[in-house]
């Protein structure tokens, strides 16, 4: 029959046949969320809160862009190729110019696997992200944490695979993109041990990557409270009137501010009560009591316990 038809119908029903099954191996498309601006020229794509899952596709961090004199800078673009692909339709929603640059805040796979869209879009972008990162890349946490996304979203990410960066960003780097002013910020045992912070001082905001949550507890297992406090303090020492956290609403001072006190509060705690020689089960229905101004805080009840657990071990890891 096929040979009936004209030549070029053939070559098309050969293309589609070809396509047919890798877009039967990628997860749904992603709809659109809201790009609010939180700065003059700086937006942000705020994420559900929570943990990835079916309803949410995956997609719970804050993907932002900043629009420069002649292109566009992009921060932690999100969790999948969908989202990816998302997240650059709500840029040429607001914007023609061509994104310039990616960073990536660390290495957890909700904030960067999107690379991916962005590549496909634009095959010769720099990504950045700090050495550590690529480090962990290199060691297989991305492949870990892409099999734990399409596990809990029962692959919705289908069709995501890992676009690590390729250029470095560490601690006291100053660069100048698109007629953007973009400053680094480090600090090794903070949340990932692969976290950069992006301060852009001449629009006064700094993204906090997961250092710093609103509203919602995270992972601690990688970092120590230490090392999250001395992060904070070092987003609080600049100049910025805007902060971005990597889950949850951008606000003021104060978004850094409560995650801190939350932080601090835990271990000053946990180490008073490591003294009374209480352990960490002991310990635990005080400490809640103490924290009563975040049981409402998305998965309070998930994290809490370990929390108190990896504040032990830090504590009791000090006295050597």
């Amino acid at each position: 029959m096929m040979r009936n038809l004209p030549s070029y119908l053939i070559l098309g029903l050969t293309l589609l046949s070809m396509l047919m099954p890798a877009m039967a191996e990628r997860g749904p498309d992603v709809s659109d969320y809201p790009v609010k601006e939180v700065a003059k020229g700086v937006y942000v794509i705020h994420g559900p809160l929570g943990v990835p899952s079916v309803e949410n596709q995956g997609f719970i961090n804050n993907p932002a862009f900043v629009v420069g004199d002649d292109g566009i800078i992009l921060i932690d673009p999100g969790s999948s190729v969908q989202v990816g692909e998302m997240v650059l339709r709500q840029v040429r929603s607001v914007s023609n110019l061509p994104v310039v640059a990616v960073f990536n805040t660390h290495i957890h796979g909700d904030h960067w696997f999107a690379n991916q869209a962005v590549r496909e879009a634009y095959p010769d972008i720099p990504i950045f992200g700090h050495e550590e990162m690529r480090k962990m890349v290199e060691k297989g946490d991305g492949q870990a944490f892409l099999a734990t996304l399409m596990r809990m979203t029962e692959g919705a990410v289908k069709g995501t695979i890992e676009v690590p960066p390729g250029n470095t960003a560490t601690h006291g780097d100053e660069l100048s993109l698109a007629g953007i002013t973009i400053r680094i910020l480090y600090e090794p045992k903070a949340h990932s041990h692969s976290d950069i912070m992006i301060e852009l001082p001449e629009h006064r905001v700094v993204f906090l990557g997961d250092n710093v949550m609103n509203n919602r507890f995270g992972r601690m297992d990688s970092g120590t409270f230490g090392g999250n406090i001395a992060a904070i303090d070092m987003a609080l020492a600049t100049q910025a009137e805007i902060f971005v956290p990597g889950h949850g609403d951008t606000g003021g001072r104060e978004v850094p501010q409560t995650y801190r006190r939350y932080l601090s509060t835990m271990k000053a705690e946990v180490a008073k009560y490591f003294d009374e020689g209480l352990s960490d089960f002991e310990m635990k229905p005080k400490i809640i009591e103490t924290l009563g101004p975040f049981h409402n805080w998305v998965d309070f009840e998930r994290n809490i316990g370990r929390h108190i657990n990896l504040a032990y071990l830090e504590v009791e890891s000090e006295l050597f």
